[in-house]
């Protein structure tokens, strides 16, 4: 009998329920408010069949471009050949959660706003671009007393009687 060419083939593990997470769905997943611009990590939920996308989007992290009644459209990068390719796919509410990637960034977004109106304040300007970390600073090793060191000429006879 053929390998199966499915659209859930080779998916057992992929799509199971996590350990102790099995059985219904809780609320709070349909209560979370998706705006287009958005980050969001496809992760498909394997008990909700409706909406799911296939498995190459599986831990994939896109950005919504649509909002319906039930789904979201996702805009995900893909890799055909030597181009990458955007695809814009509609998942399901279900399938999908707010993605952390751009999360250090807002941080610093904001931690740099801040910076340029104390510095407008000031009257000067600042560079908020980030810089690679330099090499550590030198420094002197403190010199220790030599010590000559000698070689121990080996004996055969004495090591044969069981040593020195």
């Amino acid at each position: 009998m053929p390998a199966g060419h499915g659209v859930r083939a080779r998916t057992r593990d992929l799509f199971a329920r996590p350990f102790r997470k099995k059985g219904y769905i809780p609320l709070s997943t349909y209560l979370r408010t998706f705006k287009v611009g958005d980050y969001v990590d496809v992760k498909v939920n394997g008990a909700i069949h409706k909406g799911m996308p296939h498995k190459f989007y599986h831990g994939r992290t896109g950005r919504i471009w649509n909002v319906t009644k039930r789904a979201v459209g996702v805009e995900v990068n893909k890799q055909i050949g030597n181009r990458i390719i955007r695809k814009r796919i509609h998942v399901r509410v279900e399938h999908v959660q707010q993605s952390r990637c751009a999360e250090e960034f807002k941080l610093r977004k904001k931690k740099n706003d801040e910076l340029k109106a104390a510095a407008k304040a000031r009257g000067e300007t600042i560079s908020t671009k980030r810089q690679p970390k330099g090499p550590k600073p030198g420094f002197m090793v403190e010199g220790m007393t030599l010590e000559t060191v000698t070689p121990i000429p080996y004996d055969v006879v004495n090591d044969l009687k069981g040593g020195y």
